[in-house]
Parts: structure tokens; C-alpha cells; sequence
């Protein structure tokens, strides 16, 4: 924060120098150079009065979740145990369901059962922001994004580095007016992408905080190509982390939530706010070698009980 008072003290000291230089008057008005134009001020964009009424909504948001004890930044402890079939099963319902499930009239929340899904390749991420993120807040998301892949990359030992070149995911952090003018640029990113997710993400109701889109090319539809986690601009720095990591972890592979996951951030009732122990042993069995994409329910279910039982210490 601090950060662009300092970088404006150079200028203003600057212009205070110019303007306390006396310099004497010419005698007669100084012919200007032809083809020479006054140099005109690139505008400042401006937020609608539905994003800053946002704004104050997700503040207000945040600070009731807050005084709840919700939002919990811990990562879990000793009043949050779990043994090795609880985390089977929520491993099964989160990584093995979807989320969505798409119909006639567009995408419905209705869970349906998939298939192991994630990346075999190395992830190439990009981070684009709205215009009217202010420089100060992409340093932040910058800073955050990148720590938080690194701890992602430790745990499924899957590449992640950043380039705005051939990039196949895509973090997009927009205030509301930007998001709702973005479904051509989303087209470009998500060459394929159905026309009731992309209405999803361009017309997100206010319940929403964040969303995710996950895409597979080809025959093998658990092997992922592209992501992109688009952010409301909009959030205060707590739910704009959780955001951040349920999304950029979902997008991984951790598609769905669940109501009995604890603790976790894959659980509509928001008491975490960052992935949590739990969610580190969610990813290490769906990115384990012995987990195959494409399979189903019960293909995969006998071996993430071995690789829960051996990363909790206890009998298969």
C-alpha cells in the first residue's frame, strides 16, 4: 500500500522544483514548432456504481464471516480430525463429481458422477487483470497466485510457470463491468467453450464469488488442456485469497465441493479460507502415479484408499 505514495513523491517533488522556478517573461509570445500538439491526458477509467455497490456487498460480506470464526486462515488443527475413510470418500466426491451438470437450458447445479481428471502436462499460467485493478492489487494477487503454484507444484510435482506466450491457464481478475464485456476475449482463451458456461461466467449472480472452467481436447476427457479461474475484483483481500485458491486448486482437478469435507476449502460453508492440510492430501492421491486419468468411481476408489493409508500412517 505504502508502495505508491512512495513512487508518487518523486514526481510531486519534481513538479513542486518546476513550479518554484522564476522565469523571466519574453517580450513577445513564442511562435510554436509546426505539427507540434499539446500532449493530451490518457483518462483514468472509471468502475460503474454496480462495482463499487459490490465492493461495499463482499466487505460487508467478509467481515460477517469473519466475526463467525468462518474464513479460517489455519489450514486445520486438532478440533478438525479426519481418518483415512473420510478422506476417501471426500476425496471420491470432490475429484470423482461434477459440480455442474449441463441440460438443455444451460448449466444446473446438479451433481453427476465423472472421471479422474487433471493435468499430464506441464501448466503454463497467465494472469490478467481488468483495467481498473489498481497497481497495487495486482501486486498483491501477482505475488499471492505465484506463492500459492508453487505450493501446488510441490504437491502434485506438476510444472507451473508463468508466461503471457502460449499460455493454457489463465487467472483473470475483473471488476464486474470488465467480466460482463469479456465473453470475447473468453471465446479466445477457451477456444470451444459452451454457450451456457460462458453466459455463467459473464452473467455471474452476486451469490457467486469466483468460478472455474476446466477444458479436455480430444478422446481422453479426464486429461486437462485449458483452465482459466476468472476473480471478482471486487473481493477484500480474505475472500479474494480464498478465491484464488479454490478456484486455481480446482481448476487442477478438484472440481467439485463437498458438505462432510472438514477441513477443507472445497465446502460451501466457508470456515477456511486457504487449502488446507486436508486439501494438500486431496491433491497429492489425485496427482499419485498410480492414479490414472479417464478412471471411474470404482476403478479409483481401492487405489486412493492405499495412497490414503499410507499418507496418514495407518493400515490399507
Amino acid at each position: 500500500m505504502t508502495k505508491a505514495l512512495k513512487w508518487l513523491a518523486g514526481p510531486a517533488a519534481l513538479f513542486a522544483l518546476v513550479a518554484c522556478e522564476a522565469v523571466p517573461p519574453s517580450p513577445k509570445p513564442q511562435a510554436r514548432p509546426p505539427g507540434l500538439t499539446a500532449a493530451m491526458p490518457t483518462p483514468t477509467p472509471t468502475r460503474s456504481a454496480d462495482s463499487l455497490q459490490l465492493e461495499r456487498y463482499y466487505a460487508q460480506v467478509e467481515n460477517d464471516l469473519l466475526v463467525q470464526g468462518l474464513l479460517r486462515q489455519d489450514g486445520g488443527g486438532a478440533d478438525t480430525p479426519f481418518n483415512k475413510r473420510q478422506l476417501v470418500e471426500n476425496f471420491t466426491r470432490i475429484a470423482m463429481f461434477n459440480e455442474y451438470t449441463e441440460r438443455a437450458n444451460g448449466l444446473t447445479r446438479i451433481e453427476s458422477a465423472s472421471v479422474l481428471r487433471r493435468w499430464n502436462k506441464p501448466i503454463v499460467m497467465s494472469i490478467e487483470f481488468g483495467e481498473t485493478v489498481p497497481e497495487a492489487k495486482r501486486v498483491a494477487d501477482r505475488a499471492e497466485i505465484r506463492s500459492f503454484t508453487k505450493r501446488l507444484s510441490r504437491l502434485t510435482n506438476l510444472p507451473i510457470r508463468f508466461s503471457n506466450r502460449n499460455a493454457n491457464f489463465h487467472v483473470l481478475i475483473l471488476h464486474e463491468d470488465e467480466r460482463r464485456a469479456y465473453g470475447p476475449r473468453l471465446q479466445k482463451l477457451a477456444p470451444g467453450i459452451t454457450r451456457s458456461a460462458l453466459d455463467r461466467i459473464v452473467n455471474l449472480p452476486r451469490s457467486t464469488f469466483c468460478v472455474a472452467l476446466s477444458q479436455s481436447v480430444g478422446r481422453n476427457e479426464g486429461s486437462y488442456d485449458r483452465a482459466l479461474a476468472v476473480i471478482r475484483a471486487e473481493h477484500p483481500d480474505v475472500l479474494r485469497t480464498a478465491c484464488l485458491h479454490e478456484e486455481i486448486a480446482q481448476a487442477m482437478g478438484l472440481a467439485n465441493d463437498s458438505a462432510f469435507a472438514r477441513p477443507s476449502i472445497f465446502n460451501d460453508d466457508e470456515e477456511f479460507g486457504r487449502l488446507t492440510s486436508h486439501d494438500e492430501l486431496l491433491l497429492r492421491i489425485l496427482y499419485d502415479p498410480r492414479m490414472k486419468t479417464g478412471m471411474t468411481v470404482d476403478q479409483a476408489r481401492p487405489t486412493a484408499e492405499v495412497i490414503a493409508a499410507e499418507l496418514l500412517g495407518g493400515p490399507a
